[in-house]
């Protein structure tokens, strides 16, 4: 295993604290080993038709058919602050 160094605002630190125990890891390091692998392995699966809505959106960008919502706000007068 290799060792990286970390650097997390003190709340987030307060809370890893006070929780890795009370989720039933051993150590601090084996809970965000664990947070990490999920963040590289996402648990959540795509459906087919959600993956290709996200492959055709992609490529409309690709193509400068989008805009955005600030683009959109400010074409039809849109206060986005209200």
């Amino acid at each position: 295993m290799e060792k990286i160094n970390v650097r997390v605002p003190k709340s987030l630190l307060q809370r890893i604290d006070e929780e890795w125990e009370q989720r039933g890891y051993s150590s601090k390091s084996e809970a965000i080993r664990d947070a990490l692998r999920d963040w590289v392995n996402p648990s959540v699966t795509l459906s087919e038709e959600t993956l290709a809505d996200l492959k055709r959106s992609a490529e409309q960008r690709a193509r400068g058919e989008t805009r955005s919502l600030d683009e959109v706000a400010e074409s039809d007068d849109v206060d986005l602050d209200e």
